[in-house]
């Protein structure tokens, strides 16, 4: 490698890389995943309420749909050297399912945005997503109180709602995601 290049690496590397050190993997760079050892409250709360929302709502309704807190690898494509780490992750094919997460774009997928790198969620991982087909796509922002919504037959106009707000999910219409019960209950 010459001097100034930046190291790409493949899947299999990342696949490799010692236990306990976290990373994504995105178009063959590695991005550190923030200390899990001592995540936000609010982020595992919101993660916790959101996942049981959607799981209640599925189970209920007799769906075949999968939920997925992180840690779960998401390889949105075996041809591109990617992996990611989604917060929650919805997966409605099967056969997308791997023993080391999925390979292929999941139907849904939330973010909860940390204060340490927004831009993240915002900028990279919403490109990689929408170009994917990721389905839908939510960023939640605690420290805003806001969430912004992909969804697959309108990629580039997304809607924003505020904590203040009860949203609906386009995956499953009949599924209202209550951010005003979660903010009573987690205080925000």
């Amino acid at each position: 490698m010459e001097a100034g290049q930046i190291r790409k690496y493949t899947v299999d590397e990342f696949f490799a890389l010692p236990e306990g050190e976290r990373y994504e993997l995105i178009e063959g760079q590695l991005y550190p995943l923030y200390d899990m050892a001592e995540p936000p409250r609010i982020h595992q709360e919101l993660v916790m309420r959101l996942s049981n929302a959607i799981l209640n709502h599925i189970d209920a309704n007799q769906g075949d749909c999968r939920v997925y807190p992180a840690p779960f690898g998401v390889r949105l494509s075996e041809s591109a050297d990617t992996v990611v780490e989604p917060d929650i992750t919805v997966i409605c094919d099967k056969d997308k399912l791997t023993d080391k997460g999925c390979t292929g774009a999941p139907d849904w997928i939330l973010e909860i945005v940390s204060k340490s790198n927004p831009e993240h969620d915002y900028l990279e991982k919403c490109r990689l997503y929408l170009k994917a087909g990721v389905r839908e796509y939510w960023i939640v922002n605690p420290m805003d109180r806001s969430v912004t919504v992909y969804f697959e037959d309108r990629p580039y106009i997304p809607r924003s709602f505020t904590f203040e707000e009860r949203v609906q999910a386009h995956l499953f219409p009949e599924l209202v995601i209550d951010f005003p019960g979660i903010v009573k209950r987690t205080e925000l």
